[in-house]
């Protein structure tokens, strides 16, 4: 009697204790989930290598364990391109560098191919893998070259034969300094964030393409169409989308106004976010010197920006330096063999750009 006494009373402190149990290790599993997601509300993660936890959309789980370690997910390497000098120069170092890093360890590279909106072929078919799709008609762009590259994509997904399931979108002012993984992960393609495209303090704009029942702007990726490593047949369904987001931005005087020379890269963020497609957001995706001062263990630099400096090697952006390296100072051909050394100073991502 005395033995069933006490269970009896012990059976309302232990449900107590299996209570307050529970209730903790919910509460431990929940603060994880929240400590490990990205600050960006809506969006995954993954700023690091691939060997670190990332936000599933289901799930919390370890990168790694997604995809056996020894298989390859190859992506076919795409940029456009015109047929000007320009352009040719930077196609040439860019393809010389996917060569180089396309079979060292950690790459998956596939193959590669130009998507020349010209029209017409032009002396660098025999030397780089091209596609030639037409330009816009004559006057659509109004003077804005960038719009034919979500049309000469749409032309060459839908003629082209391409046997990798992933596309990277790349630009020929990219060069590879590592070996490229596939940094997309299933239905999330990856994509570079670019601290100047910023859906939301643009909203009255950007609503115009992008209507509320679609969802709070936030939606919208900050990031443009390249780099960007995606599956082919989402970047089918895309590509016609992100085409007429373009011209329609184009022809909006507010809209072409206000985001000028990146408004095709607003167009495919918002192209993206009409289809539902979110991106995990790569930092070490790529460099852009000079504001970035290291390469480190990111894969691609883009040289976009003119690099000024003194012979100090203190950076004078905005005003003609002592040395200098600007790719617009080489529209008519590639530059010079000759080019002088950085002085002393200069950042290694800079010098790593000269090289």
């Amino acid at each position: 009697m005395i033995g069933r006494k006490s269970m009896g009373q012990a059976t309302p402190l232990l449900l107590i204790l299996l209570s307050l149990g529970a209730f903790f290790a919910t509460y431990n599993l929940t603060t994880m989930i929240v400590h490990n997601r990205t600050t960006i509300p809506g969006k995954w993660a993954a700023d690091g290598l691939q060997s670190q936890i990332f936000t599933d959309p289901i799930t919390e789980m370890p990168s790694d364990v997604k995809r056996p370690k020894d298989s390859k997910s190859m992506f076919h390497v795409a940029l456009t391109a015109t047929d000007a000098p320009y352009s040719k120069w930077q196609c040439r170092i860019m393809y010389y560098w996917y060569k180089k890093n396309k079979e060292l360890v950690g790459s998956e590279m596939g193959k590669f191919t130009r998507i020349l909106h010209s029209g017409n072929p032009d002396n660098l078919m025999d030397e780089i893998p091209t596609f030639v799709v037409d330009p816009l008609p004559e006057g659509i762009d109004r003077g804005y070259v960038v719009l034919n590259r979500p049309w000469a994509f749409v032309q060459w997904l839908e003629k082209a034969t391409i046997e990798e399931e992933y596309i990277l979108m790349a630009e020929p002012d990219h060069i590879f300094i590592n070996p490229l993984p596939n940094l997309a992960h299933g239905e999330f393609p990856a994509g570079f964030p670019f601290f100047y495209i910023k859906p939301k303090e643009n909203e009255k704009v950007i609503r115009k393409y992008f209507p509320e029942e679609k969802g709070p702007v936030t939606n919208i990726d900050p990031i443009g169409n390249s780099p960007v490593i995606i599956k082919r047949e989402m970047l089918e369904k895309i590509s016609p989308t992100w085409m007429n987001v373009s011209l329609r931005m184009k022809h909006d005087p507010e809209t072409d106004k206000t985001f000028g020379w990146v408004l095709e890269m607003y167009a495919y963020a918002v192209a993206s976010a009409l289809h539902g497609v979110q991106h995990i957001l790569r930092k070490d995706f790529m460099l852009q010197p000079p504001w970035d001062l290291e390469t480190g263990k990111r894969f691609i630099i883009h040289y976009t920006y003119g690099c000024d400096y003194n012979m100090k090697g203190e950076l004078t952006y905005g005003k003609f330096g002592e040395w200098r390296f600007d790719k617009r100072s080489y529209l008519r051909g590639p530059p010079p063999r000759n080019l002088s050394l950085p002085p002393p100073g200069v950042p290694e991502s800079v010098v790593c750009e000269w090289q």
